[in-house]
């Protein structure tokens, strides 16, 4: 029996090209030298992707839809939840890419041009948020709907890249902890932004110590939501 590759080429590409930009810098990397490490031909290359930047911003694509379909199944109802859900699938294709993750962040904080594709890349998320936002806002009524959305959309992305960059440069070694209490703070601070009847219902605070079993804190949530 033949033994499998532990390597897929795409990864094995993505590796040779951020170790090279590691020993020789970003600009002095050729597509040729990424190919030739990687032990593939420019063909393969080519189809996996469209330049070099694109070896830096794998699956953005892929990504962002996503992101849309998270948020295509919130409601005006449940909107809260959908935002904290999309904008952790961004924290956790971070935290999931390792390695990869901090060479992209040392080679955004050196090369201007690849610091502006990843700000476009934020931009558009944000544009997401906003969309779904005001439309989820629209249904529930209440003024000023598109302002609303704007600056709640850009609170969830800013939180997000807080972490993200706390994390990036060794600050934290608990990512989603600090994660979930940004998100709570942005949602908490955003409240009932419509008016609607969102600000009629009652609000339930429940506290446990952050070392209780799994079972137990589903448990209080069930027993205090109880009617």
């Amino acid at each position: 029996m033949a033994a499998r590759n532990p390597r897929t080429s795409r990864e094995r590409m993505v590796d040779a090209a951020f170790a090279l930009f590691d020993e020789q810098g970003y600009d002095a990397t050729t597509v040729e030298q990424i190919v030739e490490r990687a032990a593939v031909s420019r063909s393969t290359f080519f189809r996996a992707f469209g330049s070099k930047d694109d070896v830096i911003f794998p699956r953005h694509d892929e990504l962002q839809a996503r992101i849309e379909a998270r948020l295509d199944t919130g409601t005006s109802q449940t909107y809260r939840v959908a935002l904290r859900e999309a904008a952790g699938l961004v924290l956790a294709q971070y935290l999931a890419e390792g390695q990869v993750a901090l060479s992209r962040y040392r080679l955004t904080r050196s090369v201007p041009a690849l610091r502006d594709r990843e700000v476009a890349s934020m931009v558009g998320y944000q544009r997401l948020f906003r969309e779904h936002l005001r439309r989820w806002l629209a249904e529930v009524g209440g003024p000023d709907v598109d302002l609303h959305a704007e600056l709640l959309a850009a609170s969830v992305v800013t939180a997000h890249n807080v972490v993200l960059r706390r994390w990036l440069r060794g600050e934290t070694t608990d990512p989603w902890h600090e994660y979930d209490d940004a998100m709570s703070s942005v949602l908490a601070a955003a409240g009932d932004t419509t008016g609607g009847p969102a600000a009629a219902q009652d609000t339930t605070v429940v506290v446990l110590r952050g070392d209780r079993p799994v079972e137990e804190v589903v448990q209080a949530v069930r027993r205090a939501l109880e009617p």
